[in-house]
């Protein structure tokens, strides 16, 4: 398994957009699902920090995720550009094997 976390920090009261955007039923989800090899996408809020957020893609391999971007590059920029003015930052913490 081959998996890639991020951070967001999301503006005041963009939290619901970010959430449609970023969660099961949302756009990243239906691009990643175009692909094979996606395993899943998990969206947590932060216990104690309302507005942080920690994604956490799941992929079958490494391999299978630099496919989909190769392949999905086009709409992978557009619906990132979706998300542009929903979050104050960004961070990725890193892609991990299992």
């Amino acid at each position: 398994m081959f998996v890639i976390l991020w951070t967001y920090d999301v503006r005041p009261g963009a939290q619901a957009a970010f959430e449609k955007l970023y969660g099961p039923s949302g756009e990243w989800v239906a691009l990643f699902k175009q692909a094979e090899g996606y395993l899943g996408t998990k969206l947590l809020c932060a216990a104690h920090v309302s507005l942080r957020y920690l994604t956490i893609d799941s992929w079958e391999s490494e391999a299978a995720y630099k496919r989909f971007r190769t392949t999905s590059a086009q709409a992978y920029d557009i619906v990132d550009r979706a998300g542009e003015g929903l979050t104050e930052a960004e961070t990725p913490l890193g892609e991990f094997r299992s």
